[in-house]
This record gives structure tokens, sequence and C-alpha cells, in this order.
């Protein structure tokens, strides 16, 4: 009876809306409608209605989607014998119905994200055996020490915990090479982790050869461990303490669960949140995806392997031959092959992991890039619509992620296609002013608006667009060599841990002066002709305005190329940590409000602020730590002039490997510090203010970044901040790496 009764409704709903949506109204009537609707979603945006309001939400605002979709395809296509202007003019209209299609389908992933309840606590005696693995390939002492010592550390039996670090640096392939350099690199690499493995517990592997990347050296350490479940920690994910006593227990509940995935939280900012400012009060670009998306998947038993901060069923990823390779992004790959098996997945929406993003724009296009080829190689080798096994919802799902990266050709489209009108006259959308008004500027309106609704506490307007931009660039010819090639794009590791000594203009700087210098022009041509052609001055002013647009965001890109002075330490993180400083015979307690593995800031009593002086040498030591520690002292220099007003210090560190588990100890013990952040940043902001912010970006960025032009800013080269064991990847190769050959973890 309830299977019939929802039946009826849908087909009733279904019935009604493609009534109204196909019906022919004039212009009038059309505003009117959508004006009402408008009005009614404002109403439940603001009050923040939820429950069957959000389903009323979603309904009237793609009714008002479907229409504009309707009248689109009905009454503005170029006539078929105007060549000239029906094959752009069709070309346009793709791109906007994919943006219609995706929205739909997202409407469709999020329309019901699902909140999971506390994993179960085990006993020690029902625990199953965890084996954690950390690839790592090019990765320095630094990282790794942290990642390894902070996963040591976490609370678990440790008869069952066992930390396996997974070097795909140190391989055969690499230490007997004919090539001298690589060859010696390798052998010194091996000697030093080695080393540190020995000082910290870990358990040292490498392979024979760099075969299959980070699936393959994920699979050479499955094929030598026995325990239950598997833990993944990218080199520079550091876990929580934690971290395992949240994700564990859910096992227990489903024997067909293989994995439990957790949100990626990165201490650093990436460079369009450096170079723009905003790390500190704009939510990171990942937590739309975090927050939102995955919670979504997870209602359909789709949220998937994210390649870290996983728990995965050995017997799982045995049943299917280990993690998969086919594609480079191993990760989502291996999930779709056992979400088709029968296999469930749960996501947990708690940051228990810190990491580091890349700095630069050349290492975060190239991370980017791999991440598009790979889904694109998803679908195109794995279709998820042809897999069985899959439900519908799951192929919807995986849908989605896979043409979600197909957004540069979109983008290219959006932002040349008012160039085809002012420049050359192409008739590509036939429409008066008052048609664009009432359909096409309601239905971004109503586009807006759902997208706030859905995600504006974790995605500020405009910068979806920003970030596109900034990627489409380069992904574009991505995306072109997989199609041409499925099978040839290699795995390239992102350069993490750089610091940039000074402003400079990035390496992959010049399209972006070019594509913004065409739109200024094209903006003065759209001038010239609104004032000379005024027959024609309704539509100009129309195009022009999107052209427009496009020139802020073009302008705002120049603002992300132009790299600011950046200095990363690694892992650096808010802490509440209590701690006693030794200098002589002096000893004071006091708290550590942030901490990394170079540097601290500690809060002390007035008595130590007068007593300390700058380059004074003492140790560190931990109150009451949660662990025992190789060591519980560090030694500790005093990096500037104590602050007597705030009464905190500077001290930075001088480490060997046994002291990096009292450094992890002291930022990882406890992230809910981290958690109250990502929490805090999660605000929205108003499309005024928005766009106030993109407005000073656009006027800013462009003088700036010509100025370092012609200063010859863009010679300024990046380094490491940590010394690597190898040479960074920081090249132009790194944006385009199905030029490359290289493997790794």
């Amino acid at each position: 009876m309830t299977k019939l009764v929802t039946f009826i409704l849908w087909t009733t709903s279904t019935l009604t809306a493609l009534f109204l949506v196909t019906q022919p109204v004039g212009n009038s009537v059309q505003m009117a409608l959508s004006l009402s609707v408008i009005a009614v979603l404002a109403v439940i945006a603001v009050l923040r209605l939820d429950g069957i309001w959000r389903h009323v939400f979603l309904a009237l605002g793609s009714v008002v989607v479907l229409r504009y979709a309707y009248w689109r395809t009905t009454s503005t296509l170029p006539p078929v014998d105007d060549l000239y202007s029906f094959i752009p003019g069709v070309v346009l209209y793709a791109a906007e119905m994919y943006c219609i299609v995706m929205l739909a389908i997202s409407l469709f992933v999020v329309a019901d994200p699902r909140e999971r309840q506390a994993a179960p606590r085990l006993s020690d005696e029902d625990a199953p055996s965890v084996d954690v693995f950390v690839p790592t390939y090019n990765e320095g002492k630094e990282i790794l020490a942290m990642t390894l010592s902070a996963a040591m550390a976490m609370h678990y039996p440790s008869n069952k915990l066992r930390v396996f670090l997974l070097d795909d640096g140190g391989t055969d392939q690499k230490r007997f090479s004919d090539d001298t350099a690589v060859a010696e690199a390798a052998i010194n690499r091996a000697i030093v982790l080695k080393d540190l493995c020995a000082d910290l517990g870990v358990t040292y592997m490498t392979r024979a050869e760099n075969v299959h990347a980070k699936a393959g050296n994920l699979n050479s350490g499955l094929s030598r461990t026995s325990g239950d479940l598997v833990v993944v920690f990218d080199a520079d994910h550091a876990p929580e303490r934690a971290f395992l006593q949240e994700t564990v227990g859910y096992f227990s509940k489903d024997p067909n669960l293989f994995l439990v995935q957790t949100p990626h939280f990165f201490s650093n900012a990436d460079p369009i949140e450096h170079n723009l400012d905003t790390f500190t009060t704009m939510p990171s670009e990942n937590e739309m995806f975090y927050g939102k998306i995955q919670k979504g998947l997870d209602r359909w038993n789709a949220s998937f392997f994210c390649g870290s901060a996983a728990v995965l069923r050995r017997e799982a990823l045995e049943e299917v031959g280990g993690f998969s390779g086919i594609t480079i992004t191993e990760d989502c790959e291996t999930a779709l092959e056992l979400h088709s098996r029968g296999w469930n997945s749960v996501y947990v929406d708690k940051p228990m992991i810190a990491g580091l993003q890349p700095e630069t724009v050349s290492s975060f296009i190239g991370q980017r890039s791999r991440w598009c080829r790979g889904m694109v190689q998803i679908l195109l080798l794995k279709n998820p619509l042809l897999k069985a096994g899959l439900s519908f919802a799951q192929r919807i799902c995986y849908l989605s992620s896979s043409l979600f990266w197909f957004f540069p050709f979109v983008r290219a489209v959006f932002i040349f296609a008012p160039l085809l009108f002012i420049l050359f006259n192409m008739k590509i959308f036939v429409a008066s002013s008052e048609d664009f008004i009432a359909h096409t500027v309601t239905y971004l309106i109503v586009g807006e608006l759902i997208r706030s609704y859905l995600y504006g506490s974790v995605r500020w307007p405009w910068m979806s667009e920003i970030y596109e931009y900034v990627q489409s660039v380069y992904l574009f010819r991505a995306i072109i060599s997989v199609i041409l090639q499925p099978r040839r794009p290699t795995f390239n590791v992102t350069a993490k841990g750089q610091s940039t000594a000074g402003d400079r203009l990035s390496e992959l700087s010049l399209p972006y002066f070019a594509i913004f210098a065409v739109l200024a022009f094209t903006l003065g041509v759209s001038i010239y002709r609104y004032n000379t052609e005024p027959e024609i001055s309704g539509l100009l002013m129309i195009v022009g305005a999107w052209n427009f647009l496009n020139l802020l965001i073009a302008g705002a890109g120049l603002g992300v190329i132009t790299e600011r002075r950046n200095v990363v330490e690694g892992i650096e993180l808010p802490t509440n940590t209590k701690v006693s400083l030794t200098f002589g015979d002096k000893t004071w307690t006091g708290s550590a409000l942030k901490a990394s593995a170079a540097r601290a800031t500690i809060q002390l009593p007035q008595a130590a602020m007068q007593a300390l002086r700058k380059s004074d040498n003492g140790h560190l030591s931990i109150a009451n730590p949660s662990q025992a520690l190789i060591v519980n002292s560090i030694p500790v220099t005093v990096a500037a002039h104590p602050s007597q007003e705030q009464q905190t210090l500077a001290i930075r560190f001088d480490l060997e490997a046994q002291h990096y588990p009292v450094v992890a100890e002291m930022i990882l013990r406890d992230m809910s510090d981290v958690r109250s952040i990502r929490t805090t940043r999660q605000k929205r902001r108003g499309m005024i203010i928005a766009t106030v912010a993109l407005l000073r970006w656009a006027l800013k960025s462009p003088v700036s970044a010509l100025a370092l032009l012609m200063t010859g800013g863009s010679a300024a080269s990046a380094r490491r901040s940590q010394a690597p064991l190898l040479p960074a990847n920081n090249n132009t190769a790194q944006a385009f790496p199905e030029t490359s050959a290289k493997e790794g973890a």
C-alpha cells in the first residue's frame, strides 16, 4: 500500500511539473511566476527552513529551471540554415544543458544527506587487528616523521596495531638504476627512512619496481601484511589520537562494510586561498565535498574512498585483487569495484587528520589534473551507467563524480561565447532583451538561490567560478589527452611543503594574461558598438555585461597566479596543550597555543616573559602525556623577544627522530580546536558582500600581476621548506602529468 501511494504521489507530481513546464506563456506571466517562486525560495532560505520545506524549495526551484530549459530548447536556437551562428549556438546550448543536468544530479545526490551516529566503542578483546599504510614517494623526512609518530600514537591495543612505511622512492628499481644520481638518491633515502622507522617503531617496506603507482605500492604492502583492517594515510596526513576509536567500531555493525571514510583537513592554504587572502575566514574548497556531497553520497551507499584518512576491510580488498590500478584515481576506482559487488561504505563527517595542500599554482594544477584525468578514465573505462551490480542511485552518484570534471569545456564556452557576438556578430542566442530578463535572469537567480540554500555555508558566491576558471585553463588539455588515449595517463606525485621567498608570478601565468587581455579588448569593442549601433544596444548591454563578469573573474585569476610570499613549515595546528619550559634552573608552566614540527607559540606567566631573551636555549616537555613517549623533552630556542602584552613566547625546535612523537602529542592529541575552526569558517556570505570582494580582487590583482610581469617577477623560484630526500616536482611538467612516465606513491 505504501509503495502504491508513493508511486501515485511521484506520478502526480511529475505530470504536474511537466504541465507547468511546457505551458506557453508571455514574458509578463513568466516574470510574475518566476518572481513568485523566487520570493518563496527567499523566505525559506532566510528562515533556514528544513525538513519538508527543503523538498518544497527544491521542487519549486526545479520548475523554474526546467521552464528555462524548455524555453531554451524550443525558442532560442539559431536557424539550422545559418550554420555560421547555428554551430556555436548549439555548443553554447549543450554547455547550458550540461549545467542543468549536473544541477539535477546534484539535487538527487544531496537531497537527503545522512548524519551518522558515533561508532560503537569496542573492547580490547573485540578490536580487530589494524595495519596502517603510509605510502611515500619523495616526501621529506620531516613530513613523514610527523605522520608516522601520530599513527603510532593512535589509541588502540598495541598488540593489534602495526604501522608500515611503504617507500616507493627506495625501490630496487631506483637503487640499482643505471642513472647514478637516481641510484644515489634512492640509496640515501632508504638509509634515512630505515633509521627513522627504527627510531619510531615503524616497519619499513619497499618493493622491487615502481609499477602501478600508488595502487601498486599499497598492494605490495597488502600482500605482506595480515591485519583485519587496513588504514591508509597519505605521507602528509597525520591522524588524531582517536582516529581508530571513531571509525573501527562501524565494522562490527555491518559484516558487508568495506570502507569508513573521513574528511581531509588541511592546515595550510591552497594557492587560491593564500594569494587571495581568504584562508582564515572562508570555508576551504574541499568543505563542499566533505561537508555536503559525501554525506549525500552516504545516503545512497555511494560515499567513496578518497585515498587517505580511511579504514578498509582486508577481506573486501582481497576479493577484488587489492587496490584497483587501471586508472590513476585508484581510490574512487577501488570503491566503484567494491560497491558493484555489494559491499557497503560509511562516511563520518568528523575531521581527524591534518594534512598539507599544494602551495603553488603549478603543484595545485598538477594535483587537479591527476584527479580530473583519473575520473574521466573511470567514465571511459568503467562507465558507472554500464557497471553491473550497482544500484540506480549508485550509478547516478558515480556518474556525478565523473561528469563533474568536464567543467573546463563548459567554462571555456561561457568565457568565449560573448566574444562571438561582440567581435564576430554571431547570433548564437536568439532572444530579445525582454525574453532574456523574463527567462534567463530569473533562472540564474533561482540557480543561485538553490546553490546558496544547499551549499552556502561551505561555498561562498563566485568562489566556484574562480576555482573552475583557474583550473580550466590547463585541465582542458588534460581531458582531451585522456579522451584520445584513455589508458595513457600515469600517476604523478603532488609537490607539497613548498615555500616561496617573495612575491612572484607562477610559471603557468601567461595564458591567464592572454585571456584577460582578450576579454578587456572585447569589453572595449562592446562599449564602442553600444554607442554606435543603437538598434542592438539592448542585446549588447546584456552580452557586454556577461563579458564584463568574465573579465572580473579573469582579473581575480591574475591575483591567484600572483603567488605571495609563503612560508610552510609542515603541519601547523592550534592546540591547548599544557607544557613546561625549562631554561637553566628555571621552569615555567604554560599552554601551547599552536605548534608545528618547526615552531610553537607558548603562553607563559609574566615572570617568564621578563626573564627570557631571544636565542635562549632550553627544553620543552608535555604535562600529563597521554602515551608512553620515547622521550618527554625536546630542545627549544627562543625565536623572538617575548611578547610582554600577550604573554606569548615564540620558540623554534631542532628535532631528532625521537622528538617527533612529542610534537605529535602536542598538536594531535585532540583536534577539537581544529574542528571548531572548520565550523567557524562555515558561515554564509551574501551576494552583495561577495560581489564587492570579487570587484576588489578584479581591480587590484591585474595591477599587481602586471607590475611583476614588467619587473621580471616570474623569475623568482620556489623552494622546499623541508629538505626533500628527492628533488621537488615543482615544474611545468607537473601541470601536464600525461607527458611524464613517472610513477610513485
